[in-house]
């Protein structure tokens, strides 16, 4: 969790909810009447004299810190750091929890003699060769040894082996995760050199897809960061009682020079409401665009319909 100084606290807790609304969030606000305002996502939320109350929920304050708090859910340094935009860099005391996290060790699957079943598997899903073969060459894939899985690894900061997931590669479908895997810190392939955009995916072939719609299209597919979710986001039905998800929180804490999101999640409900969560969480601080498969429900899909088209104009 990011530390705050008591200055920053006490600089924030003297903006009021309608100047911060005005400066950080005008989509946020809708004129009621007179001089009373609401928002668009709670419209029983009344601003008026400095004052504000959600009347639906019985709760109330002054500041936009308690609106952040009370009504977003965020906690007391990540709203001080949303109205202060700044980060005090101190060692906060570490929770049990995290104690315990440290603790865990990753069970990783034993490795196969080779990873011909998982190199057929995701080229018959026209993943390209050269995406494959990165993967495999810089440790983030493998097949194991038992049932010819495909193993999606993710690193930290430190390269250290963290997480881990398992794709089955034969008609039989199956998924899921090495004992001891640490979700803040999933599949992920990192830009080549100096950047500042990051690409969301939900998972490891959605992202390997989408490398290989920028290598058809002759554009560097190692530009910018991507980094899988491991698996669908399930925020709450209030996007203001959300967390974020913690792979994409960590990710941006690792490499604070990102400042411009793009979603590529699912083309459906569960992708849809996703987005739009991410989105309201994390802007306006960073650009946060939505950016689904233009076609399919994924991107994986969207690539075999990209090869297929490709493939009938040749035969043209």
């Amino acid at each position: 969790m990011p530390y705050v100084t008591r200055e920053q606290i006490e600089h924030a807790k003297q903006m009021d909810l309608l100047t911060y609304l005005e400066h950080y969030e005008p989509q946020e606000l809708v004129h009621f009447s007179g001089t009373v305002y609401t928002t668009r996502s709670h419209d029983s939320l009344k601003i008026s004299n400095g004052k504000w109350c959600w009347w639906s929920r019985g709760i109330g304050g002054r500041s936009a810190l308690d609106y952040l708090v009370k009504v977003r859910g965020l906690s007391l340094p990540d709203a001080v750091i949303q109205i202060d935009g700044q980060i005090t860099i101190a060692p906060p005391p570490q929770s049990k929890d995290k104690e315990l996290s440290k603790q865990k060790k990753l069970l990783l699957p034993e490795k196969n003699e080779n990873n011909d079943g998982v190199i057929a598997y995701l080229a018959g899903r026209g993943i390209n060769r050269e995406i494959i073969d990165y993967c495999i060459e810089t440790k983030r894939l493998y097949e194991s040894s038992r049932y010819q899985n495909a193993v999606f690894v993710g690193f930290d900061r430190q390269g250290i082996l963290r997480y881990a997931s398992l794709r089955g590669t034969s008609r039989r479908r199956f998924m899921g995760e090495a004992n001891g895997s640490d979700k803040h810190f999933s599949f992920s392939i990192p830009a080549r050199s100096k950047s500042s955009k990051l690409h969301l995916f939900e998972s490891a072939i959605d992202l390997m897809s989408y490398c290989t719609l920028e290598l058809l299209a002759g554009r560097d597919w190692l530009q910018d960061f991507c980094l899988s979710l491991a698996g669908i986001y399930k925020p709450k039905q209030d996007i203001g009682e959300s967390t974020p998800p913690a792979a994409l929180l960590q990710y941006l804490k690792d490499f604070p020079q990102i400042n411009d999101i793009s979603l590529h999640l699912d083309n459906d409900a569960a992708g849809r409401l996703a987005a739009k969560t991410i989105q309201t969480i994390f802007q306006p601080n960073y650009t946060v665009s939505n950016e689904p498969p233009e076609r399919g429900k994924d991107y994986n899909d969207y690539l075999k319909i990209n090869l297929k088209t490709r493939q009938m104009h040749e035969r043209e």
